[in-house]
Parts: structure tokens; C-alpha cells; sequence
């Protein structure tokens, strides 16, 4: 309680592990009771959770993710992030499953938790600093001895900015819901983790060796060497060109993250249709080859010195890069102007720098429709530093640019900066301006729907969001499953819960009773509103709350279930022998819960739904997805009903929350749970 200057351990009753598990299920639960109705998002009585998995430091493979969650100023409901890094074992060896955080304190602090404990300590020195160079101030400040694990704002988080995120690891990111501007209006810069605990699973032997077999599988599974990242775009226009689609092996995901990471997606993706271009509005016919070849993964790759895996991960999809020569190479330093206070002074570079992940390249690259790749490595680093959520960061710079094209703005506003896409230098110049929130930058340092709001004149019509946050850079015209994600989940414009690649490679109707069985047909049939297509979406997004249960790995969950032996795992871990049925009624839980919160804070569930362009009611003319439209408001009710949400609004039923048994779990005790 940072309000109180107080730290208290709180022990949890056996009957919420039991029907939650751990991660985002208790987080859930823990925040429906203790978050009042109408709670300012920015205000003492909201709680930010770190939430670790019940998988975290049992030894099972893949486990490295934490979560934070709060009700979100976004989206005003629920909000959650997930990351990798070291947080989540960190979190784990000083005795805790999660760590939760209310109050304001009355002058900037950090948390520091080690064999002593917990305390709140001074942090006025590290305020104002970009989150790489505190983190590092903050490890060397505490001494010789263990290294510690850490989660830091930037100065976006400190500036509450909307669009702001948790950094670990000197750059992994919580970045989305807005999770660092709630951290920021606590004043609290970072939390500090230095516990030697040991923790251990169930049934050791049986985690080992389920783990074990899964780590032989990736090491196995290798993208032939032979074939380079320009092939990609290849793959990707023969996938688009398939009349049927249907099971996918999900090792060929593992090869192709191991040989390349996310930026394996850079090019197929604009290939296939599945990279939203020109904020929106445009196709692989205007972001053509002579674009989209300078994102090829194998020169993204040319700066990688070294793989980067998370805590217990065999895959290894991240990278370390040198960054050092950029101002050279993206014309002679005019990239690097920066005006005072920017994160990344002109003139100076770090010498690395995390690798850009596919979002981060495409939504500076294709969204934008800049080619200039150097000028990505450098936007990656800056709001690595600031502590600004990339996705959120490039659909804002893509809705001013628009709004500047069509006269809604111009120099007037911008402080006499031209806007114009594909302009490496005046995108860059105004993220500099975002993150410092000057001029033009400040009103679009709360993301497009806020900035929309402010500006008016019709920028509404170009501010592509659902529900307040910004669209990751997948189109849902691709993958129709997603796009009722990006509309009904309870934190909206997430591409990472639910989607039809993931239950092509899942498997799940092996294992699962009641998931409809995936076999190939006609690519259309994804789009049509039935009751097939909607329970194939709670399947997998059961799946994937187990996944954030545990504490796993997305990628994980995109090997599938005759690879990653979840069931098993949760099993073994836990001491127990349920069924898959059994288990995905954890998932249910937790969804519920999420969308439960939802309710309790007022948030309406039909709001969130996409923005037109996404959901092909502004059809694209060109390209893979032209002249596809979504039946997004019929689709979206058929998931609420499959969930047993009453589908004319979104949110759970009393008879769901009873045979769930999630009235009890809340408890008479907290009387607005319910």
C-alpha cells in the first residue's frame, strides 16, 4: 500500500488455486474483490498485479512469463500484459505467487523485496531516467551477490502517458492496457526482486521428463538452412492463394521463430494480407516489393550478436543487436535530432539494443508505409527506453499522418513538422515529441481514441482502435477468429488470445471432448457466423487462459498440444489427475472472471467492437482480402452465447457465474464482485 508506505503477505484459500490455478486467474479474482465499482484507473483505489504462473520455477519448460494487471485507462475495464524476462521466477523466489500494488505514494519509490523482505524505498535518483539506464542503476545499486530481477517505467509511464508499459530485462515489454501509466500514477518506478527460494513442482521427476521431451522436439525441429528470409514473401503468396485451409503442424511456428524470431513475419506477412498497411488502407499492391524486401528477417538478423531466451524458454525467439553504427547509415545523424528530455540525446546511441519484434517492424514499417529499417531499430530502441507500447505508439503516429494528409491538421498543430508517410525522420521526430508530450504529441501520447476525442473535425474516422486500444498489426480479414478476439475479449484489440491459426496448430479436439474438430475446408467458412466457429474460439481461448495460468509461453501454446503437453504438465505440477475437460474449466473461469470485471466497473463489452476498416466494412479494393467483409456484430453475440454471456451484451449470466462457480470464489464478503 504505497499510500500507507505499508507492505502486508496475504495467504490465499487452497479453494482458489484449485479452480484458477495461478497468473491471470488470480489476478482476476483478486482484483473483482478489491477494485470498487467506478475506480479512477490513475487513482489510489486501483490495483496493479504481478502475476506469476503456477508453472514458474518447477522446472517445467517454457515458463517464463509474468503478467501485470489493473483495471486499465485505455479501455476503462480490464487490463492485463503479458512479458517474458526474469520477473516471473524473480517474483517466485522471494516467496510470493503475485504482488499487488494500490495507493499513491507521495513521492517516487521502488519496491525492494529480498531475504530481509519487503520495503518501500526512495527513488527520486532514477526518476526522470529511461527505463534501460534505471534498470541498470537500480541492479548495480544493489551490490555484489545474485543479480536481481526487475520490472521500470520510462519516462512515458512517469508522464501517465495511456500508451505506456512495464519493462524487464532491459527491454522486454508488458506494453499493453495502459499498465504503465497506472504503475507511473503511483509513483512507482520499479520493483526490485532479490529472493533465493526454492520452489519445486508435484511430481519433479514426471516435470522433468515432460519437459525434457518437449526441449528434444525444438531442438529437432530446424527451418532448412538452405532456404533464405527472401523466400518468405514466396510462402506468403502461396498461403493467400489457397482456396482451403485447415490443421498445421505446430513445429513449423517453433523452426521458423528459432531461425529468425517474430521478424519471420515480416515479409510473409505482407505477402499474405495479414499486415495491415497505410493505416488501413492499403494492400501488398501499394507496400509492394520494393518496400517490403528491406524488412527481410535475414537482414534484420545481419545486427543480431546474440539469441536472447526468457527465463526456462528452449525456443529462443528473441535477439540482442548492435545498433551502434545506425546514425551513419540513416542519414548522417539527421534521424538522431532530438529535443531536450528525449530519451535517446542526438548524437548518441547505445551500443545494443533488444531486436525489433514483427509488430514493432510493421507497424513502423508497413503501417506506415516506411521502408527505412535502420529508422526502425532506432524507433524500437527509443520507445524501449521511454517505456511506450510500440503498437499503440506507431497507430497514433499513422493516425496523424492521415489526419495531416486529409487537412484535419497541419503545421499549425505540429509545431511545424510535415507529415508524410514513409518519412523515417518526421515519424521518429514526432515519437520524440509523443514522448516528451509536446505540442502535437501530447494529445497523442494517450492513443488514437483520446487523441480523436480532442482533436474532432472527423479524425474519428481514421482512429482505428477497438475499444480504446490500438489494433495490433494482424487483419482479421486473414484470420476471422481474431478479429471477434479483437472485438469481445475483455481487454479488446488483442491479437494474442484467441485467433484460427492458433486452433489449426492446437490439436485441441484430440484432447478436448467438446472442441470441434479442425478439418480442411474452404477458407470462407471461417468467416460465417456458426456455432462451430464460436466454440472453437472459447476452446482456444480457454487453452490460451491456461496458458496464462501457468505462466507459459504463447509460443508454446502455437506448438500445440501433441508437442507441449500442458494437460500433463498442470497435472504433474499440481499433484493432480484431471481430465483436459476438467482443466479447460479453469479457462472458462478465468475468461469469465476477466469479463466479470467488466461488469463491475461499468465497462460495456459492445463498445469494443473494431474499428471498419478492420472488419472489411471499408473494404480494401486490392491485395489478399479485397472485398472481404465480416459479419463482426453477429459473429461476436455467437461467441458471448458459447461463452453463456447474454449476447446482446456481452457479459456473464448469473447461472454462468453460479455453474462456474465463481459466486462462491468472490465471496459475500466483497459485496461489489457481484
Amino acid at each position: 500500500d504505497l499510500g500507507a508506505g505499508s507492505c502486508a503477505a496475504e495467504k490465499v484459500g487452497e479453494e482458489v488455486y484449485q479452480n484458477l490455478l495461478s497468473g491471470v486467474g488470480l489476478g482476476a479474482w483478486y482484483l473483482c474483490r478489491n477494485i470498487p465499482p467506478g475506480a479512477d484507473p490513475l487513482g489510489p483505489d486501483n490495483i496493479l498485479g504481478f502475476t506469476t504462473g503456477l508453472f514458474t520455477g518447477t522446472g517445467a519448460v517454457m515458463a517464463g512469463r509474468w503478467m501485470a494487471v489493473c483495471k486499465s485507462p485505455l479501455t476503462g475495464g480490464w487490463g492485463d500484459s503479458n512479458c517474458g524476462g526474469t520477473l516471473a521466477i524473480g517474483i517466485k523466489q522471494c516467496g510470493y505467487d503475485a504482488i499487488f500494488v494500490k495507493g499513491i505514494s507521495p513521492r517516487p519509490v521502488y519496491l525492494l523485496i529480498d531475504s530481509k523482505g519487503p520495503s518501500i524505498l526512495p527513488a527520486e535518483e532514477y526518476w526522470g531516467l529511461d527505463a534501460i539506464e534505471a534498470e541498470a542503476r537500480l541492479a548495480a545499486a544493489q551490490g555484489p551477490g545474485k543479480k536481481p530481477s526487475i520490472a521500470v517505467i520510462g519516462p512515458a509511464g512517469e508522464k501517465l502517458s495511456l500508451i505506456s508499459g512495464i519493462s524487464n530485462d532491459l527491454g522486454r515489454y508488458a506494453a499493453r492496457s495502459g499498465v504503465g501509466a497506472v504503475m507511473g500514477s503511483k509513483r512507482l518506478k520499479a520493483i526490485v526482486l532479490r529472493g533465493n527460494r526454492p520452489i519445486k513442482g508435484g511430481r519433479p521427476e514426471e516435470i522433468k521428463a515432460k519437459s525434457r521431451l518437449y526441449a528434444d522436439k525444438v531442438r529437432a525441429a530446424n527451418f532448412p538452412g538452405f532456404v533464405p528470409g527472401s523466400a518468405l514473401p514466396l510462402m506468403g503468396r502461396a498461403m493467400s492463394a489457397m482456396k482451403r485451409s485447415g490443421p498445421m503442424p505446430g513445429l513449423l511456428t517453433t523452426m521458423l521463430l528459432k531461425r529468425w524470431g517474430t521478424a519471420m513475419n515480416n515479409t510473409l506477412a505482407v505477402a499474405n494480407g495479414d499486415a495491415p498497411l497505410k493505416n488501413w488502407t492499403g494492400s501488398r499492391e501499394d507496400y509492394d516489393r520494393s518496400y517490403y524486401s528491406n524488412l527481410d528477417p535475414a537482414k534484420v538478423n545481419e545486427r543480431e550478436i546474440r539469441k536472447y531466451h526468457c527465463y526456462s524458454c528452449v525456443i529462443g525467439c528473441g535477439g540482442v543487436c548492435d545498433i551502434s553504427g545506425i546514425r551513419d547509415s540513416a542519414g548522417q545523424g539527421s534521424l538522431l535530432a532530438a529535443p531536450q528530455g528525449s530519451p535517446v540525446p542526438a548524437g548518441e546511441m547505445p551500443a545494443e539494443s533488444h531486436k525489433p519484434e514483427y509488430e514493432t517492424a510493421m507497424v513502423f514499417g508497413g503501417l506506415l508505409m516506411n521502408k527505412d529499417l535502420d529508422s526502425i531499430f532506432l524507433i524500437n530502441d527509443m520507445l524501449n527506453r521511454a517505456g511506450m507500447d510500440s503498437i499503440s505508439a506507431g497507430g497514433a503516429v499513422a493516425f496523424a499522418i492521415e489526419c495531416f494528409e486529409r487537412g484535419i491538421i497541419g503545421p499549425e498543430d505540429t509545431g511545424g513538422l510535415v507529415l508524410r508517410w514513409g518519412d523515417p525522420a518526421a515519424i521518429i521526430a514526432l515519437l520524440r515529441l509523443m514522448i516528451a508530450r509536446k505540442g502535437i504529441g501530447d494529445i497523442l501520447a494517450d492513443g488514437v481514441a483520446a487523441a480523436a476525442k480532442r482533436i474532432g473535425r472527423g479524425s474519428e474516422a481514421f482512429a482505428v482502435h477497438a475499444g480504446g486500444q490500438e489494433l495490433p498489426m494482424h487483419d482479421p480479414k486473414v484470420d476471422p477468429m481474431l478479429g471477434v478476439a479483437y472485438s469481445a475479449d475483455p481487454t479488446p484489440g488483442r491479437h494474442t488470445t484467441s485467433g484460427d491459426l492458433y486452433y489449426s496448430t492446437s490439436a485441441l479436439w484430440k484432447y478436448v471432448s467438446w472442441a470441434p474438430r479442425l478439418g480442411f475446408r474452404p477458407k470462407s467458412e471461417a468467416r460465417e457466423d456458426s456455432p462451430e466457429n464460436a466454440l472453437r474460439n472459447v476452446a482456444q481461448t480457454c487453452f490460451k487462459m491456461l496458458i496464462d495460468c501457468t505462466g507459459s509461453c504463447y509460443y508454446a501454446m502455437l506448438s500445440g498440444l501433441d508437442n507441449y503437453p500442458l494437460f500433463d504438465l498442470i497435472n504433474a505440477v499440481a499433484d493432480w489427475d484431471k481430465s483436459p475437460d476438467e482443466l479447460m474449466e479453469i479457462g472458462k473461469r478465468a475468461q469469465t472472471l476477466r469479463q466479470q470485471f467488466n461488469a463491475i466497473q461499468g465497462a460495456e463489452p459492445k463498445s469494443f467492437r473494431m474499428h471498419r476498416r478492420a472488419s472489411g466494412d471499408e473494404a480494401l479494393a486490392s491485395g489478399p482480402t479485397k472485398g472481404i467483409k465480416l459479419e463482426t456484430d453477429s459473429m461476436v453475440a455467437s461467441y458471448w452465447k458459447a461463452w453463456g454471456w447474454d449476447p446482446s451484451i456481452g457479459l456473464p449470466t448469473s447461472q454462468t457465474l453460479s455453474a462456474l462457480g465463481l459466486d462462491k470464489l468472490l465471496g459475500k464478503e466483497s459485496p461489489h464482485a457481484l
